[in-house]
């Protein structure tokens, strides 16, 4: 399994990658995963090939978003900006977690911090409380550095990633 380069990047940056890649690879179910910013772009995500040879030995055949993990990051910010409208209108106050269980897997998406997201899809075999306890555990190491210098240097590698092709 290979993780993402992080060559470059700032000892935050790349501690944060180095959660999300543990996250991806410890807990069993995962399929892929994305941390969105407030205004919908996607920070980091998970490499859709990372859990392919997990997959592939348990006769698993990949699911999930179909394009890319900019869908994860598009669907994430959506339930994340429904959710909080729902809050704001019953005066509940902030959203901590959602959870939307469906017959082939579930997705979980948690706040993490100024209205930056973590969205997680799981297989439909997951544990549900073993994926949101490690959420949980993510956002509680990240919530701290996720700055908005570090979200934009988050951005920036991403746009860079992807413009050199490589994913």
């Amino acid at each position: 399994m290979t993780a993402p380069s992080t060559f470059g990047l700032s000892s935050e940056a790349r501690n944060l990658h180095w959660l999300l890649t543990n996250l991806v690879e410890e807990v069993p179910g995962i399929e892929s995963v994305a941390v969105v910013s407030s205004d919908g772009l996607l920070l980091l995500s998970s490499d859709p090939g990372r859990n392919e040879a997990a997959r592939e030995s348990r006769g698993v055949k990949p699911t999930g978003p179909r394009g890319s993990a900019a869908d994860l990051a598009t669907i994430v910010s959506g339930i994340g900006s429904l959710t909080a409208g729902a809050a704001r209108l019953m005066e509940f106050g902030g959203v901590k977690h959602t959870m939307v269980a469906m017959d082939e897997g579930s997705l979980f998406v948690m706040s993490i911090s100024d209205g930056s997201l973590l969205g997680v899809h799981g297989s439909a075999d997951c544990d549900m409380s073993v994926v949101a306890y490690h959420m949980a555990l993510f956002v509680g190491r990240a919530g701290h550095v996720l700055t908005p210098e570090l979200r934009s240097e988050l951005r920036q590698s991403l746009e860079t990633t992807t413009a050199g092709g490589a994913r």
